[in-house]
């Protein structure tokens, strides 16, 4: 066996895909709406533009709100004064309405961070480790700390330290960047298991049928036997080999946990539409698998997730113990109660404007080749 292997990765955007920067946009600050786009503002060149020599009259332009400053002829998505334009527009155009925004590198260029990807893959194969090493829900095994409470079964599945973590055996790069112009404006909502929309949130989210290309390299001189003979001895080695299988099973059970939620609401339709596609469509061949990533992949798919709700009184205690429901919540609810989901917009004769839901956020499809 070769000292690793590398693989060549293309990553299909399938739903609006948001990964956040950790910043939030400002209307009128950071970005204007005009004509059905929102446009990027780039703040230093608008206000060099002004070319004021009074230093008064500079600082006051400088408390002015830039998109202000801008007049009809300056949108051109050719002008210094914008840093990319993105078609669509949030919900909100009051001032300081913000939207969340999606991550870049320097040049204002899309990518997919390799470390958001082998996070979703750990959670997949840690949710598939557990079968495999026949765990149970203990309560005497969980942290008091809600971040760390997992943490004793993640060292059963991976390892007992990062040394001898199976992940460090999986090396996934940044991908290949693309333009801004593979961004969209995406209207999202929280959806309660009784259908009503709640807190409205706007964000940048690369849109569906953009492909990111990246590499994926799995470190075999890990698992031989010179690594074993000095002491290094990880486990599920054969998990990586079979990395597509293995994700997949955990996707088609989340996809059939998501597809059962939305069936039992009025009004999604189009997202339930999505899931039962997934479940009914074309057969995805040996070396695909589909993936959640980013923003609006929810509780299930961040954790053990299922294995964790096997049983049912384990499950009412972590809930309890952790403070994870908001709100009224009786035992034996539903948990999680909501979902986040991209919404459309329409209106009626009258001019009222209603919102319903579009579609899941984050769902893409993997495709892993061989180099060479």
């Amino acid at each position: 066996m070769p000292a690793y292997t590398l693989y060549k990765v293309q990553v299909s955007v399938l739903t609006p895909l948001h990964i956040g920067s950790g910043e939030e946009l400002l209307h009128e600050y950071d970005y204007a709406i005009h004509n059905g786009h929102t446009w990027r503002i780039n703040d230093a060149a608008l206000l060099d533009a002004q070319q004021v020599d009074d230093p008064s009259l500079a600082e006051r332009l400088a408390q002015i709100p830039p998109a202000r400053l801008l007049k009809p002829d300056d949108f051109k998505p050719t002008s210094s004064f914008f840093r990319y334009v993105i078609r669509g527009t949030p919900r909100s155009i009051a001032e300081g309405a913000q939207v969340r925004e999606q991550i870049k590198d320097t040049f204002d260029r899309l990518y997919l961070p390799g470390s958001s990807l082998k996070g979703a893959l750990r959670t997949a194969l840690a949710w598939y480790g557990w079968e495999q090493n026949r765990l149970k829900p203990e309560l005497g095994k969980l942290g008091r700390r809600r971040q760390w409470a997992a943490q004793e079964y993640e060292h059963e599945i991976f390892g007992r330290d990062p040394n001898h973590d199976l992940m460090r055996a999986l090396h996934v790069s940044d991908s290949q960047p693309l333009g801004a112009d593979c961004l969209m404006i995406v209207n999202a909502r929280v959806l309660n298991q009784s259908g009503v929309l709640a807190s409205p949130i706007e964000l940048e989210a690369v849109r569906p049928d953009t492909v990111f290309e990246l590499t994926i390299k799995l470190d075999n001189a890990l698992f031989d036997e010179w690594a074993k003979q000095h002491g290094l001895k990880l486990n599920g080695g054969q998990w990586l080999q079979d990395l597509p299988a293995v994700v997949s099973a955990h996707s088609r059970q989340h996809i059939q946990s998501e597809a059962a939620w939305f069936k039992s609401l009025s009004g999604a339709n189009r997202v339930l539409s999505f899931y039962r596609q997934q479940l009914g469509g074309a057969k995805l061949e040996a070396n695909q698998f589909l993936l959640q990533l980013g923003w609006g992949t929810g509780w299930e798919d961040k954790t053990l997730g299922s294995r964790l709700q096997d049983d049912q009184a384990f499950m009412e205690r972590v809930i309890k113990d952790y403070s994870l429901a908001k709100g009224r919540r009786k035992p034996g609810d539903p948990f999680p109660k909501s979902r986040r989901v991209a919404v459309t917009f329409a209106q009626s004769a009258n001019g009222q404007r209603s919102e319903s839901p579009a579609s899941p956020l984050g769902w893409v499809l993997v495709e892993m080749r061989v180099e060479g």
